[in-house]
């Protein structure tokens, strides 16, 4: 056998034989991480990453201030959670996937007329299919709308706010077909039980913050027993400690409808890939700069194409929760929608131009939207003031994301600046 190739087989050798044997972390590099995972729970917790969070926190406390000194019902009722959490499922799956088409760079004003277009299709094939074969017919209505945005956006070229602008009016048209301008139900009793029972009814989640407190304690005390950051671990479970002892006074027991756990599910399963896969990771870099990312070998038109597949799958399943909710459907149904998606996604930080979003800050967007309705519904507050106050709350939410992030820039800039500027021992040294 060759010298150089001997030599090249015993490198291989060696490289796999360390992928075998788990090495143990130096001191010097378990300091290192757990500084490193401190400055990343120092940072979730900042006002321009967790800032929609803390807004969530503070309407929910001024509007049960409120309801308490009006003599209204307690704003903190579990029925009344649940009803926040019913009335924004559906907003917020779509707040999720817009997200995802967000993050890609990407604009899509038609998921609204294509979860209409969905819930049509499903109400009409219903009685004769059943609901399998027409919630597959349902959902592929969406996909095949979702596949003609992206080619046409990434193919032909077009600006992804014009295609869809369009396309929002060509299937707010196929709709009016579908229906005959009129309202269509399904009819049959078969097909009407079977619509409910993908939509209605409840999983109750008895002691709720009983059960939070538990998850609490149980990851402080292994957080403390692996020594990987004491005070975390003490927060984690004093934080524990308080739920469970709240729990007998507050007698917490939520009903959790099924549209609810979609959400859940979808948005924990979305979260995961875009945070944690090489799928998440390239979608950003296609959203933040799509020709960088294509010269570093990413094909961009499969991931913008597919961000666009995606949102038309999730606008039909929205379609078919829709008609499963109200078994019904007319031709301006879901009409207007899209604004309170877009909404959502902004109010959760979600850059317009790409590359920055998170979905879980998206649905938190939505909650905030259908809270202060709820609220307003609560104190008796005319619609005129809904508007407005909405109106303003999403303006300032934006001029907060835009100042934070020219202040970040202006931050990266110094450093980079401060980098690239020699000290006096190396000016001294150029010498």
């Amino acid at each position: 056998m060759p010298t150089e190739t001997r030599h090249r087989s015993l490198t291989l050798l060696t490289r796999f034989a360390g992928h075998l044997v788990p090495r143990r972390p130096t001191p010097l590099a378990r300091s290192g991480s757990l500084v490193a995972a401190r400055s990343r729970l120092a940072a979730a917790f900042r006002p321009g990453n967790a800032g929609v969070v803390y807004a969530l926190v503070l309407i929910v406390i001024v509007l049960t201030a409120l309801s308490a000194q009006m003599g209204r019902p307690s704003y903190l009722s579990a029925t009344n959670i649940t009803n926040i959490l019913d009335q924004s499922s559906l907003v917020a799956i779509l707040a999720v996937f817009t997200t995802v088409v967000l993050i890609s760079g990407n604009f899509d004003l038609s998921i609204a007329s294509v979860a209409a277009f969905s819930a049509a299709t499903a109400l009409s094939l219903v009685s004769s299919l059943g609901l399998p074969l027409a919630m597959a017919i349902a959902l592929g209505a969406g996909l095949v709308c979702g596949v003609v945005n992206g080619l046409i956006v990434q193919l032909v070229g077009i600006n992804a706010f014009i295609v869809t602008l369009g396309t929002m009016t060509a299937v707010r048209g196929l709709v009016l077909i579908v229906t005959n301008g009129r309202t269509i139900t399904a009819k049959d009793p078969d097909a009407q039980r079977s619509l409910i029972s993908l939509q209605a009814g409840y999983w109750t989640l008895s002691h709720l913050l009983a059960i939070i407190g538990v998850l609490a304690l149980v990851a402080g005390a292994v957080v403390l027993i692996r020594r990987r950051d004491r005070r975390t671990g003490i927060v984690a479970v004093a934080v524990g400690v308080v739920l469970i002892a709240l729990d007998p006074v507050l007698g917490y027991e939520v009903r959790l409808s099924k549209p609810t756990y979609y959400l859940i599910v979808i948005a924990a399963v979305t979260w995961a890939v875009l945070r944690h896969t090489v799928i998440g990771r390239r979608l950003y870099a296609v959203g933040s700069n799509a020709e960088a990312a294509r010269l570093s070998g990413i094909n961009v038109n499969r991931y913008k194409i597919g961000a666009f597949v995606l949102n038309g799958l999730g606008s039909g399943f929205v379609g078919v929760l829709f008609a499963a909710k109200l078994l019904a459907i007319n031709p301006t149904g879901l009409q207007g929608t899209e604004l309170t998606v877009l909404a959502a996604a902004i109010l959760g930080g979600t850059s317009l131009f790409g590359g920055i979003g998170s979905v879980l800050k998206s649905v938190v967007g939505a909650l905030i939207l259908f809270t202060l309705d709820n609220g307003f519904n609560v104190l008796n507050l005319g619609a005129n003031y809904q508007g407005v106050i909405v109106g303003t709350v999403l303006i300032v939410a934006a001029a907060i994301y835009t100042i934070a992030g020219r202040q970040r820039q202006t931050r990266g800039g110094r450093r980079s600046a401060a980098r690239a500027t020699p000290g006096p021992k190396k000016q001294e040294a150029l010498r």
